[in-house]
């Protein structure tokens, strides 16, 4: 009899067919279940998605999705900003996945592919909701540099801004509970 608690997973490029559409599918229905967030939101994880696929340098740009049980689960992309700086987009746990430090291992996988692309600096682009987000960045040593309200995707929201300097060395704290946080 096999134990069916022991779960797999995995970190993987993105690349095989369905990745794309999975990315922006996920985002779509897991903001407006969780948020409230309307088709406007989807609408921007498909232009991200769109522009990664017409046209990333895959030296310097990459994306990941995180699989458990062979099914997708999560994702992050990592694109250039501007000649120096990298930007860290579109990171997704599903709340069926959370608790398995996914997020953590997808955020790990970024900052680790900026540095070796020799990045400077990584910056993102996040709102006030996404707290369990916030804690895995700030735990990577990410530090707020700018904040702003706005209305977007059909609620009020606070935009924030935060960079890492990549050649600093942070300690990556335990945030294995900070996936579960809401």
């Amino acid at each position: 009899m096999s134990d069916r608690s022991i779960e797999t997973m995995a970190i993987r490029r993105l690349g095989r067919p369905g990745d794309l559409g999975w990315v922006v599918m996920a985002h779509g229905e897991i903001y407006a279940a969780e948020f409230g967030w309307d088709t406007d939101f989807e609408a921007l994880v498909a232009r991200i998605v769109a522009d990664y696929a017409a046209d990333n340098d895959p030296a310097r740009e990459a994306a990941w999705i995180a699989e458990l049980d062979g099914r997708r689960v999560g994702c992050v992309f990592c694109v250039a900003a501007d000649e120096t700086t990298a930007q860290l987009r579109i990171l997704l746990v599903d709340p069926a996945a959370r608790g398995h430090r996914l997020g953590a291992r997808l955020v790990d996988e970024c900052i680790a592919f900026a540095r070796r692309a020799r990045y400077e600096r990584m910056k993102l682009w996040t709102n006030h909701p996404l707290v369990a987000a916030r804690t895995i960045y700030l735990s990577r040593g990410f530090r707020q540099v700018e904040q702003e309200q706005h209305h977007s995707f059909g609620v009020d929201l606070i935009g924030q801004v935060f960079e890492l300097d990549l050649a600093a060395t942070v300690p990556i704290a335990d945030e294995a509970s900070a996936e579960g946080v809401r």
